[in-house]
This record gives C-alpha cells, structure tokens and sequence, in this order.
C-alpha cells in the first residue's frame, strides 16, 4: 500500500476504533454496498462502441435480453431509500432530544446532500461550455453529460424525502404499518392509472409514493420490526410473489432499469413492480442482519465500511463523469478498446480492464473532491419556508438535468432554466460547499 493509501487507512481506523458501541454498524455497510452496487452496475452494464458510423452510446441491456434480469441485484436505490428512513429516525429524534428546530435541521441534511453535487455541475458547466465553444456539437455534449448526471436523479428524489421527514415519521408513529400501506395502495392505483386509464402524466406521482414507502420500511426497521430471519423471510417471499407476477402476467418489463426503446420503464417513473423488487431485497439483507452485525465488530471490515462512508456521496455523483470521461479519452487515442462488438466473448473478457480503468479515473475526484462531503451548515438561521422553497428549487433543478443534460440553447449552449433553479435553490437554502 502507498504512503497516501496507508494514510487513508490510518484515518479511517482511527474513526472506526471511536464508533460507539451503540451504532448500528450494518446501517452503513449497506449504504456502502448500495452505492457499491450502483457504481459497479453502471460500469459493467455500459457498452459504448464505435463503427464506421461513429461512437454509439448504448447499454448491454439493450444488446442481450438475459442481463436485464441482471438490474435485479444492480438496482438497490430501494436499499438506500431504506437506510436512509432508518438513519433519518435516529436523526430526527435526536434533534428533537436537543431541542433542536425543524429549521436547522433540515438545514444542515440539505448541506450535506446538495452540497457535494454543486462542485459536478459547475464542472459540467466548464466541460459543455468549452466543448461546444471548441466546435463539439451540442447533440453530444448532451448526450455525454446525461450520461454523467444520471446519479443527480437520486438527489432530486431523496431531498424532497428528507423534507419530509417530520411528516412521515409522524405517520409512522401515530399510524405504524398503516402509513406504508397508504403508500403503497396510492402506488398501486397511480400504475392503475397510468396503464388503464392511459394517464401517463400521473406515473410522475410515484416518485413520491414508492421511494416513501420504501422510506417508510426504514423506520419499521429502526424500531425493530423487521428485525430476524423469520421477518425477513416472510418480506422476501410476499415480494418475490409478487413482483414474479407482475413482471410474468403484468405490463411490467423485467429490467428494473430504463432500457432505450422500451416503452415501458420500472424505474422512470418508477412502478409498483420497484416496489415488490426493494421489499424483496429489504427482506433479505435484514434476515441476515445478525450475523453481519456480528463481522462488522471486526476491526478491518468495519475500518473498510468508515473508509467508502467517508467519500460515498463523491463516489456516487462523480462515477459516470469519471467513466465518461475515460470513454472520451480512449476516443482521441483512436476508439481504443472500443472496436468490440457489445455482447461478444471478446467485449466481456474485457469488462476487467474498462472497470479498472474507469476506478483509476474516478480515485481523482474520490480524492480531490470529498472534503465537499464534510463542508459545515450555515451558522446563520434560515427560516423553514425558505429553506423549503430553496430545496424544491434545487429538487427541480437536478431532475431536469438528470432527464435533458446540461446542454441547451441558452448562453453558453448550455440549459440556463435547470442551472437557475439548482443555483438558486442553493442559495436560498444557504447551501455553500466551499464554506470550512
């Protein structure tokens, strides 16, 4: 191991060794699996390619059917979605102990989620701007920037959940069970809706229902309900059931990820069939909860856990910039290593070699870019409507730029209207990144 990297484990031991006892450690393994997941699931599933036509964008879900039943173990947002209720609970209620308001709060969850994502997008800013100012054509720019803000779509969703964390934690604590039941029969309808009805503009509304009911599963796990093999087992089979169903005799695809030219996605918006798919993988990592607690005492499991914890945000928006960039490169030096036909023996055996080359493009920017994670809030009080509207700005920001890109026809070529609302938001949410 290098000096740097030695240094790095150094840290990250020093903060595993303070934990204290009462942390509930496979909390954060799972947010560092999900993650994990999501960056590996992108990676293995790109499959850029070039001919005498030029460099195609596409994925191995749209070359060979078998790898969509693939996005079943790639596809955890519900994993993260459930973490994220379990570890709101706990900060939650202990802002309410403390005395703590609402309002600052909320201000300091917005910081460490917006915060981190403003340093990508004046990035994107810079690459789109100049690109197209050096004569790349604006069609790719967009092209190439989609695929980097596609993680910025979780954000949008996720903030708008956290703003509505004491509402929902009051659901669940006045109502229990009741309130994830709601939740998932106004999904249920909503798809009855989009399918039967043909109302297509409604799916939108599922974004709330879906990942809040998955949201609402973090609680249930935070006051012990899902807790054991037995309960676990039970959430894994109801699921399985039913999501067998919905993707064997329902409308739904079985990719849980968009795939291009499929009218139908389970994830954009998402749908009940993502549901039934994040209880089944809920279900199943907590009926082995125990025993993983159990490991995670162990000091170099655990060490490793505190060290993708420290930069999991950075990794996650930066993945695709890393990869995409790294794809970009291999362009100017010819299309190297893009000269295979996806799908063919060839193009798999060199899955290893594009995956290490895009984790060497993004140690640069895990590295330089994680202190963004550990900028401070504000000390300045902001009142709560401002601080709500500020996050739903920035919520409509980062969702328009996660569906059309950052290139468009204003000043600079690029999308003004989205990189307003984000900026603004920010600013009224009293988001700074660069602030020590």
């Amino acid at each position: 191991m290098t000096g740097t990297g030695q240094n790095i484990w150094s840290r990250a031991a020093g903060l595993a060794a303070a934990t204290p006892e009462s942390r509930n450690r496979y909390v954060d393994f799972l947010r560092a699996l999900s993650i994990c997941a999501v960056v590996f699931g992108h990676w293995l599933m790109a499959a850029p390619y070039v001919d005498g036509a030029g460099i195609h964008i596409s994925s191995m879900l749209e070359h060979q059917q078998w790898t969509r039943w693939m996005s079943w173990a790639f596809q955890v947002m519900p994993v993260f979605f459930l973490v994220g209720g379990y570890s709101n609970s706990i900060s939650w209620q202990s802002a309410q102990r403390k005395g703590q308001s609402y309002g600052e709060w909320l201000q300091l969850r917005l910081q460490r989620l917006a915060g981190p994502v403003l340093p990508l997008v004046v990035m994107w800013i810079v690459l789109a701007a100049g690109a197209q100012w050096l004569g790349v054509r604006p069609e790719m720019v967009k092209v190439a920037s989609q695929m980097a803000l596609i993680p910025i779509w979780f954000l949008a969703v996720y903030v708008a959940v956290v703003v509505l964390v004491p509402l929902s934690f009051e659901a669940w604590r006045r109502y229990g069970f009741k309130s994830f039941g709601v939740l998932v029969a106004a999904a249920v309808f909503d798809d009855l809706l989009f399918f039967a009805a043909d109302l297509r503009f409604v799916g939108w509304l599922n974004y709330a229902f879906v990942w809040l009911a998955v949201h609402q599963l973090g609680y249930a796990w935070r006051d012990g309900y899902l807790a054991g093999a037995r309960q676990g087992t039970a959430w894994v089979i109801g699921g399985g059931l039913v999501l067998a169903a919905l993707v064997t005799l329902g409308p739904y695809p079985i990719s849980m990820v968009s795939v291009p030219g499929e009218e139908v996605s389970n994830t954009l918006p998402p749908k009940i069939a993502m549901l039934a798919l994040g209880i089944v993988q809920c279900g199943l990592l907590l009926s082995i909860e125990s025993p993983m607690r159990r490991w995670l005492a162990r000091p170099t499991p655990w060490t490793a856990v505190v060290l993708v914890n420290g930069m999991i945000m950075t990794v996650f928006l930066w993945h695709l910039t890393a990869s995409t960039l790294a794809i970009g490169g291999a362009l100017l030096l010819g299309g190297a290593g893009l000269h295979v036909t996806p799908g063919t023996g060839s193009w798999w055996a060199l899955r290893p070699v594009w995956i290490a080359v895009y984790l060497l493009a993004l140690l640069p920017f895990a590295l330089g870019f994680g202190r963004f994670e550990r900028s401070p809030a504000s000390s300045r009080a902001y009142p709560v409507p401002r601080l709500a509207a500020g996050a739903m700005l920035v919520c409509a920001g980062l969702a328009l730029l996660a569906l059309d890109g950052i290139a468009g026809g204003g000043w600079l070529g690029l999308r003004i209207d989205a990189l307003l609302l984000l900026f603004l938001g920010a600013v009224l949410a009293g988001v700074n990144p660069l602030r020590n």
